[in-house]
């Protein structure tokens, strides 16, 4: 059996499927949390999917992060554990506070759906360990607040701490330093906002994502 994957849904996850399927194709234990759980059992990787939690009423992740769920979430990160937020769970784990800096709506005001290219910028996560660096890959994006903004001594901190994952080839949405994705100091917790599961399949057009989801379960199973 492959590590253990919860996949939590709030009210309005709309890719936990996705999600659930492409890591069980790679042999993960999947299985679905939902926003009222006080734990998280036994999970080896926690991970936020992408939709609009609770409508993205206030801003994006702003209510869910609230979710009883997330103190188990935080308890889980803070003791080690891998948490993966993908596109609206990048802005829930801000929100929270597991990650720095915020998303806003997109550079002209436009929702984005497409094709996006990105290039691995470092190897210091759970998502990237062993992933070359320099390597593209094409992952589509699926937002409307997914420009990733931070103070000049964040975006630093990102810089000297080699915790900017992946940047966008082409920047579709105006995020500072071309950022699609970052790490927290440990590489334990992840945030990015292309969708990897919607990559997991030629028939979907790309199996890119399955680099960084095959990238994170050997980090899980190495630290098992």
């Amino acid at each position: 059996m492959g590590p253990r994957v919860g996949v939590v849904v709030f009210p309005g996850t709309n890719c936990e499927y996705d999600a659930a399927t492409a890591l069980a194709s790679l042999g993960a234990d999947v299985r679905y949390v939902w926003h009222h759980a006080a734990s998280l059992d036994d999970l080896d990787v926690v991970v936020l999917p992408g939709g609009f939690a609770h409508g993205d009423y206030l801003r994006p992740g702003a209510i869910a992060r609230f979710s009883e769920v997330m103190g188990a979430v935080v308890a889980f990160a803070d003791a080690g554990g891998a948490v993966i937020g993908i596109c609206n769970g990048f802005q829930v784990l801000c929100e929270a506070h597991l990650l720095p800096g915020a998303l806003q709506k997109n550079a002209g005001l436009t929702f984005l759906c497409q094709p996006t290219g990105l290039e691995v910028v470092s190897d210091r996560s759970v998502l990237t360990r062993g992933v070359a660096i320099g390597r593209r890959l094409t992952i589509p994006i699926n937002h409307f607040s997914g420009a990733y903004v931070c103070d000049d001594a964040t975006l630093a901190s990102l810089r000297e701490d080699d915790r900017v994952l992946l940047r966008y080839t082409d920047n579709p949405n105006g995020s500072v330093d071309d950022i699609a994705g970052i790490a927290n100091e440990r590489g334990n917790v992840v945030g990015l906002m292309p969708h990897p599961e919607r990559a997991s399949s030629d028939l979907l057009g790309s199996r890119d994502g399955l680099v960084l989801f095959e990238a994170l379960l050997a980090s899980v199973h190495a630290a098992v």
